[in-house]
């Protein structure tokens, strides 16, 4: 396992929010960005503190860096070259780091493209979601199809080739032709990265209490059945595969020599830093890892934190304290959730869980401990398991929380 570290920075700023996101995001006015900057700047700065406060390694470099969101994009060249600034500040990033920016089609000026890729950045994901119209602004993205595909072309003519774009299956008014287009749609794109999500309507969203009231607004009773996008789901995985984009884990699907070196390092358990609201961090430790969040209240990010609050670990203004105050918010990873993290996040990939390096690291006990479970999934035809090797089928895939909910070792469930 690699000790280099990947950083994803959190920008929850939207020119608009979709109707199905409950995400730590929203289109908050644009006099917080300078002030979000600079707290991504001062969280920075105190990782170091932080990290020796619970004994966790910030590894030798960093080798990803991941802007998400929310729409970075929206940020200034300014505002980037600040954040860039106080990254390397702190970190030695690689040359030939892997450095990723979410995008909405329409939504990245020339003068902050130019700033990116001044920084480094060399791989965009465009959140296009379905190259319907009809079915983009159901959901309030403010993008056509038109637009989507000028972007790609203008981000290609800069020099970006690393590209990915977003889909999902099963937004309001999508049909069985409809989804068929828009993969399509990607595929002529030819560019060499592809998500496919399914439809999550959290019932916190508008989407969602406007579907728990059997309401009409947002297009609540347009959105297909979910074994319909289910289906179209899978048709996406085979016509995908088809055309040399080949899927690799669960949502994401590449042409050889372009999965995305970020993500990976989640489903493999590689460290990773976030900074900003609601950002995620997994560090190692000598005992094995300790994961940590941040506030996904805007407000307590950009306000002073109090004694014991969301950011303490690395909050520069709080000065230092004694290691009970911070503790409560750390989650340290000791053998027996480390071997069931390496189930659930491993079975995410294609190919699977390597059976003989899982003994080598955690002994046979944990191992033969699971297997009940394993076979009894396997059993319901949602595992295929080798004697060295084992993954999910087509249809574990569609069903993945409920394979990883019975995959809880018995002592810990």
């Amino acid at each position: 396992m690699s000790d280099a570290v990947g950083i994803y920075i959190s920008i929850p700023f939207c020119k608009a929010k979709c109707t199905f996101c409950n995400f730590a995001s929203g289109a908050f006015g644009a006099e917080r960005m300078p002030r979000y900057v600079d707290r991504l700047c001062e969280e920075m700065r105190a990782v170091r503190a932080g990290a020796d406060r619970i004994s966790a390694s910030l590894g030798g470099s960093v080798d990803t860096v991941y802007f998400g969101g929310g729409t970075p994009s929206l940020l200034s060249a300014t505002q980037f070259r600040q954040i860039f600034d106080a990254l390397r500040g702190e970190f030695d990033v690689a040359r030939d780091a892997e450095i990723t920016l979410e995008c909405a089609p329409g939504q990245l000026g020339d003068e902050t493209l130019d700033e990116l890729q001044r920084q480094g950045m060399n791989r965009i994901s465009f959140g296009v979601q379905s190259f319907v119209d009809r079915e983009s602004a159901a959901v309030g993205r403010l993008h056509t199809r038109e637009q989507c595909e000028a972007e790609i072309a203008r981000v290609r003519r800069a020099g970006v080739g690393e590209i990915n774009l977003d889909l999902i299956a099963g937004l309001p008014h999508q049909t069985e032709e409809s989804w068929k287009f828009s993969v399509d749609q990607a595929i002529a794109s030819e560019v060499p990265h592809v998500s496919v999500y399914l439809l999550e309507v959290d019932e916190d969203s508008r989407l969602g209490r406007e579907m728990l009231e059997q309401g009409t607004r947002y297009g609540a009773a347009a959105v297909p059945s979910e074994d319909d996008a289910a289906g179209w789901y899978e048709q996406a995985c085979l016509t995908l595969d088809d055309a040399g984009v080949g899927q690799y884990e669960i949502s994401n699907f590449a042409r050889s020599g372009h999965r995305s070196r970020h993500n990976l390092k989640y489903w493999t358990r590689q460290p990773y830093l976030g900074f900003g609201v609601d950002a995620h961090s997994m560090l190692l430790t000598a005992e094995g890892a300790a994961r940590f969040a941040n506030t996904d209240d805007l407000e307590t990010y950009l306000g002073v934190v109090v004694e014991g609050g969301p950011l303490r670990l690395f909050d520069s203004s709080q000065g230092v304290s004694s290691s009970s105050s911070f503790c409560s918010d750390v989650d340290h990873i000791g053998a027996e959730a480390a071997f069931e993290e390496s189930l659930f996040l491993g079975l995410r990939l294609n190919e699977g869980v390597d059976l003989d390096r899982v003994r080598d690291q955690f002994g046979d006990a944990m191992l033969r401990a699971a297997m009940p479970a394993l076979l009894e999934v396997q059993d319901a035809g949602l595992l295929e398991l080798y004697s060295d090797r084992m993954r999910l089928t087509t249809r574990g895939r569609l069903v993945s929380n409920e394979v990883f909910s019975r995959l809880l070792i018995p002592s810990a469930a």
